[in-house]
């Protein structure tokens, strides 16, 4: 990747300039309201707008160094609102990795964790979801999902017993593409899931069309991913300031601008940015407080970026 966060917002000056540092960007949070709150809606339970997502960020097996400054990312997540944290078996060691740190901050209470099954047949998805609840240190898994929709009328039973027996308190769906949303909104209209998550950004919208409003319809909640369309975003603003119309939605960084976006549309439960890097993730959290741009701001934004 040619083009990374922290170089385009290395570029940035006035609005960005008390950005630059983690110090800078807590003391800020600190000054603006509590971060904001989405229902559940098979539940009514609140999580919070801005989670934490872990593909590759967190897959850094036992290196320590590299450990620390994800334990910081994970201590300062809960410090400023955050709760839902999301991986997969997929994703390398990021299950162990988000496992070990959070029972070495005593985080473990704290946690929305949620991962997902990723393999074919009844007895493999049985193990491989076990696996996945010892690495990342909980009893009853928050949220279970099928990712990528792999084998699902196998590991929807299953998990539907699992329900039943309190094993895991919700259970949904997931794709990456676009490909698949006329299929997830076919499954979500069903309204058998309790989640459903999928890519969404002002670089990719096409779930606007019909998809999040199945979600909205059928009462799913919605969890968000590849909001930065994989940091292809950031390349697109380069060399390019935030525009000073976008204080009008309290939003001072390229990434609050992305994921004030998302947040702005109903039926977005939750938003879930990956990054390794503490300043990173205060700037993320930052999305999920004070105002959200409008119908017409948000085609302004469009607009800017064209």
């Amino acid at each position: 990747m040619s083009w990374t966060r922290r170089r385009a917002i290395g570029g940035i000056a006035g609005v960005m300039a008390g950005a630059m540092t983690a110090a800078g960007l807590a003391a800020r949070a600190e000054e603006k309201t509590q971060m904001m709150q989405r229902p559940i809606h098979r539940s009514g339970e609140l999580l919070p707008a801005v989670g934490l997502g872990t593909y590759s960020t967190f897959d850094v097996g036992n290196s320590a160094s590299e450990r620390t400054a994800l334990k910081e990312v994970l201590r300062l997540f809960v410090q400023h609102g955050g709760k839902f944290v999301d991986s997969s078996p997929m994703y390398g060691s990021a299950e162990s990795v988000v496992g070990d740190l959070a029972r070495e901050e005593k985080l473990v209470d704290k946690l929305f964790m949620a991962t997902k099954v990723w393999t074919s047949g009844r007895d493999a998805g049985i193990g491989q979801m076990n696996a996945s609840m010892r690495r990342m240190g909980v009893a009853r898994m928050d949220l279970m999902q099928v990712h990528n929709l792999l084998d699902l009328k196998t590991h929807e039973k299953t998990l539907r017993d699992w329900k039943s027996q309190d094993k895991i308190r919700y259970f949904g769906i997931t794709h990456y593409h676009a490909g698949a949303h006329a299929e997830l909104e076919r499954l979500v209209r069903t309204k058998q899931y309790d989640f459903v998550q999928f890519n969404y950004s002002i670089a990719e919208r096409e779930a606007e069309e019909r998809l999040l409003p199945a979600c909205a319809e059928s009462g799913t909640a919605v969890v968000i991913n590849r909001p930065f369309a994989q940091a292809n975003l950031f390349s697109r603003v380069r060399g390019k300031e935030v525009p000073g119309w976008a204080m009008e939605f309290d939003c001072r960084s390229w990434a609050q601008f992305f994921l004030k976006y998302i947040l702005a549309h109903p039926a977005v439960t939750c938003v879930i940015p990956a990054t390794s890097k503490p300043k990173h993730l205060l700037d993320n959290m930052e999305a999920g407080s004070g105002r959200l741009p409008d119908a017409a701001i948000r085609k302004k934004m469009i607009e800017f970026l064209a």
